[in-house]
């Protein structure tokens, strides 16, 4: 008799009236509010299925700012890049950066780019073009290499460091002592 009695309640609660979905509030909150986060994001920036640059980051929120979309890191990240053949050439760490819709990025707070032949470059700011593959600076920079240290207000290079111009510079350099002149 107790089934009997929960079957039929079963069944006039299923055959009831279906309830509504629930009320989504679409009350705009501002532009100081993300519209989407990522945790432990892996980002691949290619041009006809070459890697270009791959980003690792902490935390990435994306903000929609007068119709364009702009995806900041607030913490540190790295950014490996690739040459042409596809051989890793260079990498970017910073504290902070904000990558624009073209995918141009602007890294803040302690900039550090090393490439694989040690030449290592410090800043406060620096932007990496995505199209141009070139990274650039108007802050002061430092470029230390094994034998010699430049430093200057702004700078223009290729991301793998190959090819560089510092402007306002001034540098040591070691020279080898030799008593045969």
């Amino acid at each position: 008799m107790k089934r009997l009695i929960l079957c039929l309640a079963l069944l006039a609660t299923a055959c009831g009236k279906k309830s509504e979905p629930p009320k989504v509030d679409m009350t705009y909150v501002g532009d100081d509010y993300p519209v989407q986060e990522t945790w432990n994001a892996k980002i691949v920036f290619s041009d006809s299925g070459r890697v270009k640059a791959i980003l690792v980051a902490p935390h990435i929120a994306q903000y929609s700012r007068q119709g364009t979309l702009e995806r900041r890191m607030d913490s540190s990240f790295r950014v490996d890049f690739f040459d042409d053949m596809g051989r890793h050439s260079s990498v970017i760490t910073a504290n902070r950066a904000v990558i624009h819709p073209n995918n141009d990025m602007e890294a803040f707070e302690n900039v550090v780019v090393v490439s694989d032949d040690c030449t290592r470059i410090t800043t406060e700011y620096m932007k990496w073009v995505s199209l141009e593959r070139k990274i650039r600076s108007d802050k002061f920079v430092t470029i230390t290499k094994p034998t010699e240290t430049i430093s200057g207000y702004g700078f223009e290079s290729d991301q793998n460091l190959k090819n560089y111009r510092i402007f306002k510079a001034s540098g040591q350099m070691r020279v080898k002592d030799d008593a045969n002149f």
